[in-house]
């Protein structure tokens, strides 16, 4: 009996979260979720996905927007400067304290919305990038500084080459 009353329970339960009510809460929580990149102010040393958010933070705060061109899930060059340079704490401290991170992702199997989709597509061709990773240094009216991709040896060493492409 017990039994049967833990499956009429649990059935309820279920019809309960796949009602539409349900379905409707969960993408208002997601439309949030979305939007709140797109109206807040960027948050120093994460990855944003917007163009225009990294350009006025970039003004607001003076600095260079590093531009992350990347198949994060297909590409093994994105992955290993992903894991080399981008998650190290080093590189977390230099881009907190003098970069605004850009990613624009063209991934393979991980969803993205058909905006951000076109938005990637546009930039990709404004800056004739043709391969992954592209890395670019632009200013904050969004003209291109410099061009690198992955490099060895690290955070640190990318940290130095960064500085250098900076400088020239």
């Amino acid at each position: 009996m017990r039994f049967i009353l833990m499956i009429v329970l649990a059935s309820m339960l279920l019809l309960t979260a796949c009602s539409p009510a349900a379905k409707d809460k969960a993408s208002v929580i997601e439309q949030e979720a979305g939007d709140s990149q797109a109206n807040s102010e960027y948050l120093p040393g994460t990855w944003i996905e917007d163009w225009d958010l990294a350009l006025a933070s970039a003004k607001a705060q003076n600095r260079p927007v590093l531009v992350n061109f990347t198949g994060s899930d297909w590409c093994i060059w994105c992955k290993r400067l992903s894991s080399e340079v981008f998650t190290q704490q080093a590189f977390k401290n230099y881009a907190e304290d003098t970069l605004v991170l850009l990613k624009l992702d063209f991934p393979q199997q991980i969803p993205q919305s058909d905006a951000l989709k076109q938005q990637n597509e546009s930039l990709m061709r404004q800056f004739g990038v043709r391969g992954f990773p592209t890395i670019l240094l632009v200013d904050q009216e969004g003209k291109e500084i410099a061009r690198t991709g992955y490099q060895p040896n690290g955070a640190e060493a990318y940290i130095e080459h960064l500085k250098e492409l900076q400088s020239n």
